[in-house]
């Protein structure tokens, strides 16, 4: 389990700092470089449109890579996935921009965000269907936390290179040649990425599935037939931690930096300072889920973000650092409160038979609800001057359609007495309990 641990960790740390570095870029410069003819807020905003097209393009590839990993297997999923996001990565280090090559510059800029989303939509199922569908069953919240741990170290390593580029460099080094350093070593952690990942075995429930010739046909069809509404449910659910994460990651790094003129550097350290404490306490949270269950840390993350909501945009609007990095801290504790345990609850939820395209659908799903025009909505509700009250509004109103979504849906943590029986059968046994078959 260690070992496919690290595997599965390391997979969802690369690739998400693949999509988070983009996310910092477009905050700090692509606009100025790519979509020069704009005002400064248009510009932020184009960049943050074309920001937003990596997320519409997740459900995509969960729909493409969920179908492979259903189909071929879970292994090939965490290899062709890792390698697409990584080259499409790369190649937005090399991309010469507008005043090079003119209006082919966006356009590119566009295809390889679509590319790098695509990819990342079949790395987040693949990872976790690892960890899953090895674990023993009373254990299987803390093994998933695993992958679910991979995004805040990538966060961090991407907003790490930024933060010590920025501190080191001068505004025109930075703008000329200094973002793209952070896309260029992609390349490397690609290549650590596979050579982790293709030693590894495919799932028990996987092999099972194939000797038994059980495998689904064409997944996309039955999962939507037989489980739209928990895809449906799912989706709503994951909707406002997907807004809180880039609400702190994106908007308010935009903001601080040039609405409240705090240095970029002083807004990375903070933001970082929270992504950080999030991680640390992304394997507590999937512990309790074990213990507790997994729906009630996904309404308790919930009710948490939907009362931090206004108190983070005063906290942000002090400009202090420390002010800000608590108001970070909290909203991203009530976020991972919810997502530590979705490695375990997503794939519960679904059959084996189609559960990598159930699952990764869902989840990415989530991303578009939630994270793909919350850089825009936030940036568009904030202008003029003033306290941006209307953005925390915009938060509030995403949380309660969450809380709802979450509260329809069913629990699905085995029992004690089910786990051990499982467990004493085969320690790698993924039964599901009953409530996810009627779900």
């Amino acid at each position: 389990m260690a070992r496919i641990a690290i595997a599965s960790f390391s997979g969802t740390a690369i690739e998400f700092y693949d999509f988070f570095v983009y996310g910092t870029a477009a905050a700090l410069v692509l606009g100025e470089l790519f979509f020069p003819s704009f005002s400064p807020v248009a510009g932020t905003l184009a960049a943050f449109a074309t920001y937003a097209v990596g997320f519409v393009a997740r459900p995509l590839g969960s729909l493409l890579f969920g179908h492979i990993g259903d189909r071929l297997g879970r292994r090939p999923v965490l290899v062709v996935s890792l390698l697409l996001t990584g080259l499409a990565t790369v190649l937005v280090g090399v991309l010469p921009t507008y005043d090079h090559i003119g209006v082919a510059a966006p356009v590119l800029l566009v295809v390889l965000r679509f590319l790098q989303g695509l990819g990342l939509g079949g790395e987040w199922g693949g990872a976790v269907l690892l960890a899953t569908e090895h674990a023993p069953a009373r254990r299987r919240g803390l093994w998933a936390s695993f992958p679910q741990t991979g995004p805040s170290v990538g966060f961090l390593l991407a907003n790490g290179v930024m933060l010590a580029l920025s501190a080191s460099l001068s505004d025109a080094q930075f703008e000329s040649w200094g973002w793209r350093i952070p896309f260029l070593g992609a390349g490397v952690l690609v290549a650590v990425g596979l050579i982790l990942r293709t030693s590894m075995e495919e799932t028990p429930a996987f092999r099972e599935l194939t000797a038994h010739q059980e495998t689904a046909r064409v997944p996309l069809i039955e999962v939507f037939r037989d489980h739209w509404r928990v895809v449906l449910l799912a989706s709503g659910g994951l909707a406002i931690g997907y807004a809180v994460f880039y609400t702190v990651t994106t908007w308010a790094l935009h903001h601080g930096t040039h609405e409240l003129d705090v240095s970029r550097t002083t807004m990375l350290a903070c933001i970082m300072v929270a992504v950080a404490v999030k991680g640390v306490c992304t394997p507590i949270a999937a512990v309790l889920g074990d213990r507790f269950g997994r729906k009630p840390l996904c309404v308790a993350g919930t009710v948490a973000v939907l009362v931090w909501t206004f108190p983070l945009i005063a906290l942000l609007e002090t400009g202090h650092p420390v002010a800000m990095t608590v108001g970070f801290a909290v909203a991203l504790l009530g976020f991972i409160t919810m997502f530590a345990v979705l490695g375990a609850y997503l794939p519960e939820l679904f059959e084996p038979r189609v559960r990598c395209t159930g699952a990764s659908t869902a989840y990415n799903l989530g991303g578009v609800l939630g994270g793909a025009l919350t850089p825009i909505a936030a940036t568009e509700l904030s202008r003029g001057d003033g306290t941006p009250w209307p953005v925390g509004a915009y938060l509030t109103v995403i949380a309660c359609a969450s809380l709802l979504c979450f509260l329809a849906l069913p629990e699905t943590r085995p029992e004690p007495e089910q786990a051990d029986s499982a467990n004493r059968a085969d320690p790698t046994e993924n039964a599901l309990p009953p409530a996810t078959a009627s779900a």
